[in-house]
């Protein structure tokens, strides 16, 4: 029995790739008609309408063409305003945050500028990487949450700018540990400290501190251990220091356990230079 569907289903899916095809044709033809228009209001209104479809592409087209034009207009604080969310919707977020920047200095008196100053920050916060990537990004988001805090404390966008400035840290606070990890990966232990003290500098009231106070006791000692023999005194005193340090912050820790086996160790070790020392 010869099978009917297939024909039909293909002729079914032809004409539907046909129709569409048609229509996209249709749809491009008018759009280039609004282009090619002289009249800016023509542009603005079609450029709305895009807008409201959740077009963005084709609404900041007509948005940039007519820009120049009805700057200084009442339209113009609209375009600008929409221009900046075409550009965030399409994710382009750093000329987002740009274009909201421009809309806030041009038309600071306006009802939109709040929104604009916080959408400023948030497209910078949106637009930084992971973690461990350059995070000037993340920066520039925290110091401009915390402007837009300080400007407009009782603004709606105020809980949302707290999350941002929350999350922005927890992301320079993953990428520092990080950092901490990967030189100590690397045996480059001295560089580990430095990252460590310039960590608790930044952060003194992280989630990682515990683990971190920890990690530069083990950092401290392999230092030592691998130390020419007139520096090994001075660097196991510092492990001890370091041990000191965890046990005064986190007498309950974690990680107690290994760090007094480091600490008796170096205890050890102190003891045995020092006797060294005093008989040559």
């Amino acid at each position: 029995m010869p099978n009917w569907s297939a024909p039909y289903m293909k002729f079914g899916l032809k004409s539907i790739f046909i129709t569409l095809f048609i229509l996209s044709l249709s749809s491009c033809g008018k759009f280039r008609s609004i282009e090619r228009s002289e009249d800016w209001r023509v542009k603005y209104d079609a450029a709305l309408n895009y807008y409201e479809k959740k077009d963005y592409y084709h609404s900041s087209i007509l948005f940039e063409q007519i820009q120049p034009i009805v700057r200084g207009l009442p339209e113009g604080e609209k375009v600008e305003f929409y221009l900046g969310y075409c550009r965030y919707y399409e994710k382009t977020y750093l000329l987002a945050s740009n274009q909201f920047r421009v809309f806030y200095e041009t038309y600071g008196r306006s009802q939109l500028a709040i929104e604009a100053r916080f959408m400023y920050a948030y497209s910078l916060y949106v637009s930084s990487p992971d973690f461990n990537l350059d995070q000037k990004s993340s920066i520039e988001a925290m110091a401009a949450m915390q402007n837009f805090i300080n400007l407009y404390p009782s603004s709606t966008f105020k809980d949302k700018a707290i999350e941002v400035i929350a999350s922005c840290q927890e992301k320079l606070e993953r990428k520092g540990f990080e950092d901490v990890n990967l030189y100590l990966k690397l045996k480059q232990y001295k560089a580990a400290i430095v990252s460590m003290d310039g960590f608790k500098k930044n952060f003194p009231d992280s989630h990682y501190l515990e683990q971190l106070l920890y990690l530069k006791i083990v950092a401290q000692h392999k230092l030592a251990d691998q130390s020419i023999l007139s520096k090994q005194l001075e660097r196991y005193n510092l492990t001890l220091e370091s041990y000191r340090e965890l046990v005064d912050s986190f007498p309950n820790s974690s990680y107690l356990k290994q760090a007094e086996k480091l600490y008796s160790d170096s205890l050890e070790k102190v003891n045995k230079l020092k006797s060294t020392n005093s008989n040559s």
